[in-house]
Protein backbone atom coordinates (compact mmCIF):
# COMPACT_ATOMS: atom_id res chain seq x y z
CA UNK A 1 0.00 0.00 0.00
CA UNK A 2 1.31 3.41 -0.76
CA UNK A 3 0.96 6.34 0.93
CA UNK A 4 0.29 9.84 -0.55
CA UNK A 5 0.82 13.23 0.57
CA UNK A 6 -1.34 15.69 2.14
CA UNK A 7 -1.41 17.31 -1.81
CA UNK A 8 -2.33 14.18 -3.20
CA UNK A 9 -5.04 13.99 -0.42
CA UNK A 10 -6.57 17.14 -0.95
CA UNK A 11 -6.23 16.28 -5.11
CA UNK A 12 -8.20 13.17 -4.27
CA UNK A 13 -10.89 14.45 -2.26
CA UNK A 14 -11.51 17.43 -4.81
CA UNK A 15 -12.12 14.92 -7.27
CA UNK A 16 -14.02 12.72 -5.59
CA UNK A 17 -16.44 15.46 -4.83
CA UNK A 18 -16.52 17.50 -7.89
CA UNK A 19 -19.68 18.82 -8.85
CA UNK A 20 -19.27 19.22 -12.48
CA UNK A 21 -19.17 15.37 -13.04
CA UNK A 22 -21.99 13.30 -14.04
CA UNK A 23 -21.85 11.00 -10.87
CA UNK A 24 -20.78 13.41 -8.29
CA UNK A 25 -22.62 12.34 -5.02
CA UNK A 26 -22.94 16.52 -4.11
CA UNK A 27 -24.80 17.32 -7.23
CA UNK A 28 -27.68 15.32 -5.21
CA UNK A 29 -27.10 17.63 -2.15
CA UNK A 30 -27.45 20.65 -4.45
CA UNK A 31 -30.50 19.77 -5.99
CA UNK A 32 -31.68 19.64 -2.39
CA UNK A 33 -30.60 22.49 -1.33
CA UNK A 34 -31.94 24.10 -4.41
CA UNK A 35 -35.59 23.28 -3.54
CA UNK A 36 -38.00 26.66 -2.37
CA UNK A 37 -39.38 24.79 0.46
CA UNK A 38 -35.98 23.48 2.23
CA UNK A 39 -34.68 27.41 1.81
CA UNK A 40 -38.58 28.26 3.36
CA UNK A 41 -37.90 25.78 6.40
CA UNK A 42 -34.40 27.11 6.92
CA UNK A 43 -35.08 30.68 6.77
CA UNK A 44 -38.21 29.72 9.70
CA UNK A 45 -36.13 27.49 11.92
CA UNK A 46 -33.52 29.98 11.41
CA UNK A 47 -35.92 32.77 12.66
CA UNK A 48 -36.06 34.86 9.67
CA UNK A 49 -39.80 34.17 8.62
CA UNK A 50 -42.74 36.52 8.36
CA UNK A 51 -44.22 36.23 12.14
CA UNK A 52 -40.10 36.48 13.46
CA UNK A 53 -38.96 38.67 16.13
CA UNK A 54 -36.32 40.58 14.27
CA UNK A 55 -32.47 38.95 15.46
CA UNK A 56 -34.83 36.25 16.98
CA UNK A 57 -31.83 34.05 15.70
CA UNK A 58 -32.58 30.08 15.11
CA UNK A 59 -35.27 28.03 17.23
CA UNK A 60 -37.00 25.26 17.82
CA UNK A 61 -40.41 24.61 15.53
CA UNK A 62 -43.47 22.80 15.87
CA UNK A 63 -44.96 21.14 12.40
CA UNK A 64 -48.20 22.64 13.02
CA UNK A 65 -45.66 26.17 13.53
CA UNK A 66 -43.76 25.36 10.19
CA UNK A 67 -47.00 24.72 8.60
CA UNK A 68 -48.65 27.99 9.01
CA UNK A 69 -45.87 30.57 8.24
CA UNK A 70 -44.91 28.47 5.00
CA UNK A 71 -47.92 29.50 3.30
CA UNK A 72 -48.82 27.23 0.15
CA UNK A 73 -46.82 23.97 1.78
CA UNK A 74 -48.71 21.08 1.45
CA UNK A 75 -48.43 18.25 4.25
CA UNK A 76 -47.15 15.58 2.09
CA UNK A 77 -44.37 18.32 0.87
CA UNK A 78 -43.07 19.60 4.20
CA UNK A 79 -43.23 16.32 5.88
CA UNK A 80 -41.06 15.07 2.94
CA UNK A 81 -38.70 18.21 3.10
CA UNK A 82 -38.66 18.09 7.09
CA UNK A 83 -37.67 14.09 6.28
CA UNK A 84 -34.98 14.37 3.76
CA UNK A 85 -33.80 17.59 5.95
CA UNK A 86 -32.99 15.10 9.12
CA UNK A 87 -31.54 12.31 6.99
CA UNK A 88 -29.00 14.93 5.84
CA UNK A 89 -27.91 15.78 9.29
CA UNK A 90 -29.48 19.67 8.75
CA UNK A 91 -32.07 19.42 11.55
CA UNK A 92 -33.55 17.14 14.27
CA UNK A 93 -36.85 15.89 15.30
CA UNK A 94 -37.75 15.49 18.90
CA UNK A 95 -40.43 13.96 19.92
CA UNK A 96 -41.53 14.88 23.67
CA UNK A 97 -44.05 12.42 25.45
CA UNK A 98 -47.19 13.99 25.90
CA UNK A 99 -50.84 13.86 24.98
CA UNK A 100 -50.69 13.85 21.82
CA UNK A 101 -47.19 13.95 21.37
CA UNK A 102 -45.41 17.15 20.88
CA UNK A 103 -42.61 17.26 18.16
CA UNK A 104 -40.46 19.99 17.45
CA UNK A 105 -37.88 20.56 14.65
CA UNK A 106 -34.50 22.49 15.20
CA UNK A 107 -31.55 23.18 12.97
CA UNK A 108 -28.13 21.31 13.84
CA UNK A 109 -24.71 23.21 13.05
CA UNK A 110 -24.93 21.91 10.19
CA UNK A 111 -28.35 23.12 9.17
CA UNK A 112 -27.11 26.47 10.53
CA UNK A 113 -24.07 26.92 8.32
CA UNK A 114 -26.30 26.22 5.18
CA UNK A 115 -29.21 28.74 6.87
CA UNK A 116 -26.36 31.65 6.25
CA UNK A 117 -25.58 30.81 3.33
CA UNK A 118 -29.28 30.33 2.08
CA UNK A 119 -29.93 34.05 3.72
CA UNK A 120 -27.46 35.12 2.10
CA UNK A 121 -29.19 34.37 -0.95
CA UNK A 122 -32.58 35.40 0.09
CA UNK A 123 -31.59 38.66 1.11
CA UNK A 124 -30.15 38.92 -2.25
CA UNK A 125 -32.99 38.03 -4.33
CA UNK A 126 -34.98 40.64 -2.35
CA UNK A 127 -32.70 43.56 -2.95
CA UNK A 128 -32.17 42.86 -6.93
CA UNK A 129 -35.66 41.69 -7.71
CA UNK A 130 -36.97 45.34 -9.03
CA UNK A 131 -33.78 44.93 -10.99
CA UNK A 132 -34.95 41.19 -12.52
CA UNK A 133 -38.50 42.03 -13.22
CA UNK A 134 -36.95 45.20 -14.94
CA UNK A 135 -34.91 43.16 -16.89
CA UNK A 136 -37.75 40.29 -17.66
CA UNK A 137 -39.81 43.62 -18.94
CA UNK A 138 -36.90 44.79 -21.34
CA UNK A 139 -36.68 41.33 -22.84
CA UNK A 140 -40.12 40.38 -23.45
CA UNK A 141 -40.62 43.82 -25.30
CA UNK A 142 -37.42 42.63 -27.35
CA UNK A 143 -38.30 39.25 -28.15
CA UNK A 144 -42.34 39.97 -28.62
Amino acid sequence: MTTMTAAEQREQAQAKYNAYLAACPSRQLLSRVSDKWVALVLAALGGDGPQSVPEAGPRPMRYSQLARQLAGVSQKMLTQTLRSLERDGLLTRTVTPTVPATVTYEMTDLGLSLHHLMRGIKDWAESHMDEVLANRDDYDERTD
